[in-house]
């Protein structure tokens, strides 16, 4: 059968109107006025004449598109119109690409807009490093939980476990958000649980010992760094809030005159693959501020008053304080991380509290915890206001409490002055 030659259908020129080189088969080469040139199969299908299109020359080579025309013919064959099956076939890619992984991990990212930047830098980080190379291409459909140990496993190989957990979580609700618009079946990260070696709990030094408590605050006292790190020093067993919830501290959240402190459910972390706001809970937290709270602000104010953040950054007032800053006090008036940590305010508030007789309600809904009550949780909008009068009558008691411990008095915690 002869047919086009390459070097013919190189040297075909543009003319006035569009004409056709046949290169037999039914496929031909239509050149173009503008100089495009296309590779077309004319056929019949069902009694009708229909046109198959083959590919752009010379991105698309006689030989290619020769291949593509035998290619047809063989659907022809087996009663197959080779346009519908080339349109199922772009369905099916296009379709691909929005199902894939990374599809559907770039658009589950859009819709955390209440995440920080620096948290939305750590997924993405750890998506690019640890899933999308192995993942990203994949259909959501078709990873199974197998294959997605085995991406698991490699951060796992590193030694870094606790990564590996985070990375399953992270991938379960990629896939729960893919299950929610219908681009799969089910949670395979669900079908993990167990797969990875457990994580070692974290313990967070605490001091819960009265006496040594009272040292402690002498010890803050005596800090000899920068002002605005010794305030957030002060304040930090004073509120016993997150620390990065101290760190990120606005001003605007604070209404001195009041003496309260709202925590915006904005201002979120994640952990763990998990969401964690102010509360756990995506709603507003209250802290109730003692006299001595309110004390400390009021003199750091006109120092750092006129910018956003309560606690700025040595490095410029358009970012928080380092996370590290506390931890480094803390080790600069002479305690070690396996005596005292930043979050470690939030253990000795609980532990003492308790041990002055206050109620567990109290207590938890201070350190902004869950409530495990469902038909309470179902309310969670209140929450932020609950107990507010008891626990402003509790968050004094304390400051109180640490003066006098600091003051070197032997206090005896009475149990059972907590309010009803």
């Amino acid at each position: 059968m002869s047919g086009l030659s390459d070097i013919q259908a190189k040297k075909a020129k543009a003319l006035e109107k569009s004409y056709k080189l046949s290169d037999g088969g039914g496929m031909y080469l239509e050149v173009m006025p503008n100089g495009s040139k296309y590779w077309r199969l004319k056929y019949r299908f069902g009694g009708k004449e229909k046109r198959l299109a083959l590919g752009v020359y010379p991105v698309v080579s006689l030989a290619q598109a020769r291949e593509r025309r035998e290619n047809a013919r063989k659907l022809l064959s087996n009663g197959l119109d080779p346009s519908a099956v080339k349109q199922e076939q772009q369905l099916q890619a296009m379709q691909s690409a929005t199902n894939s992984f990374k599809a559907v991990s770039d658009e589950w990212l859009t819709k955390q807009t209440m995440w920080t930047p620096s948290n939305r830098e750590k997924v993405e980080s750890m998506l690019k490093r640890d899933l999308l190379p192995w993942l990203g291409n994949r259909s959501m459909s078709e990873i199974t939980p197998p294959e997605l140990l085995a991406v698991l496993r490699r951060i796992e190989a590193r030694g870094a476990i606790e990564s590996a957990h985070r990375a399953k979580g992270m991938c379960g609700q990629i896939f729960r958000y893919a299950v929610a618009t219908g681009r799969a079946e089910r949670d395979q990260a669900a079908d993990l649980r167990g797969a990875l070696p457990a994580t070692k709990s974290k313990h967070h030094s605490a001091i819960t010992d009265p006496k040594k408590a009272g040292a402690l605050m002498r010890a803050i006292d005596g800090f000899t760094g920068g002002f605005i790190v010794l305030c957030a020093l002060r304040l930090s067993p004073l509120v016993f809030v997150r620390s990065g919830e101290l760190r990120g501290a606005g001003w605007d959240e604070f209404n001195l005159d009041d003496a309260v402190w709202t925590i915006p459910a904005e201002r979120v972390d994640t952990v763990g693959g998990e969401r964690v706001t102010a509360m756990k809970m995506a709603v507003p937290h209250l802290v109730p501020l003692s006299r001595q709270a309110v004390h400390i602000l009021r003199e750091l104010q006109p120092l750092t008053g006129g910018g956003r953040f309560v606690f700025p950054s040595a490095r410029g007032q358009g970012r928080p304080m380092s996370e590290n800053a506390v931890r480094v006090a803390l080790r600069t008036i002479g305690y070690t991380n396996d005596e005292m940590t930043p979050h470690g305010f939030r253990a000795m508030a609980s532990t003492m509290l308790d041990n002055m007789g206050y109620e567990s309600k109290l207590i938890e809904r201070q350190l902004a915890h869950d409530e495990p009550n469902a038909v309470k949780a179902a309310y969670k909008r209140e929450l932020w206001r609950m107990y507010l009068p008891e626990r402003t009558a509790m968050m004094q008691a304390w400051a109180d409490y640490l003066d006098a411990l600091k003051a070197g008095a032997k206090v005896i915690p009475l149990r059972g002055n907590s309010a009803a």
